[in-house]
């Protein structure tokens, strides 16, 4: 079957309220999807849409929390009834808190592990149906170097995302004979509103200190990493499943 052009098709991008997942969506709306921004703070999602829509794209902000099935569920079923049911769903939103591992707790871990992983999870399981009966669909997680190398201060962090690339290579391995791609995109440190809050104040030194460490020596911007989940939804990217993808200015190479 002859994948779908991405004009009038729908993307569904969790966490795209601001940061990342905006520039993640703004991209994909450049490209020619109708976007669904589904984030936590409904007013974040409808200035990401607003955004969209002045522009001149397609574009509806909803409210939904990942931690959630049933706000999950009616996050798609609402997308569905707006747009259109999901041809291309990019688990974006996450969360993450820098302590050292045995200063971490059992409440810490649940919720690192639910928004991060299972958030994913309830995604992914709720849109795959739809991509099943079109027998055509994109699966683009975004995980982080910090599940594939390990990372200081993100133990549990580092867990959750090494576990979502695993996820990722079996449903495309599940879903491969439905014309169903799934791969991670994994950006190193990159410059969002989520790094500067979770650096406490201390940003500019943080981000100057780590550059260092970047053979381009600089962070990533929203936008490297849109251009990566640009290419894994693109219709000539039909033969591609399974892959996890750095996007870290050469900060990781293996």
């Amino acid at each position: 079957m002859n994948a779908p052009s991405a004009t009038g098709h729908v993307a569904l991008v969790t966490g795209a309220g601001q940061g990342m997942g905006r520039g993640i969506a703004l991209r994909l709306a450049a490209d020619g999807y109708r976007v669904a921004i589904v984030d936590l703070s409904a007013a974040d999602a409808r200035d990401t849409a607003d955004l969209i829509r002045d522009a001149g794209g397609q574009a509806v902000g909803i409210q939904g929390d990942v931690t959630s099935r049933s706000s999950v569920t009616d996050a798609v079923e609402s997308v569905a009834s707006q747009l259109g049911t999901v041809d291309v769903l990019v688990n974006c939103a996450g969360w993450d808190a820098l302590m050292p591992f045995l200063d971490t707790d059992e409440a810490l871990w649940e919720r690192l592990l639910d928004i991060n992983l299972k958030g994913p999870m309830r995604l992914a399981h709720a849109v795959l149906p739809g991509m099943v009966e079109k027998k055509w669909g994109r699966v683009i997680n975004i995980g982080s170097d910090a599940g594939r190398v390990g990372s200081m201060q993100e133990s549990v962090y580092s867990g959750a995302k090494g576990g979502l690339i695993a996820f990722t290579k079996t449903l495309a391995r599940e879903f491969a004979r439905h014309s169903i791609t799934a791969n991670t995109v994994c950006p190193g440190p990159t410059d969002t509103p989520g790094f500067r809050e979770a650096t406490s104040g201390a940003a500019e030194g943080v981000i100057a200190s780590m550059a260092k460490g970047v053979p381009m020596r600089r962070l990533g911007t929203p936008d490297d990493v849109a251009a990566a989940v640009s290419f894994f939804a693109r219709d000539d990217a039909n033969y591609i499943t399974g892959q996890t993808l750095s996007v870290s200015g050469g900060l990781t190479m293996a």
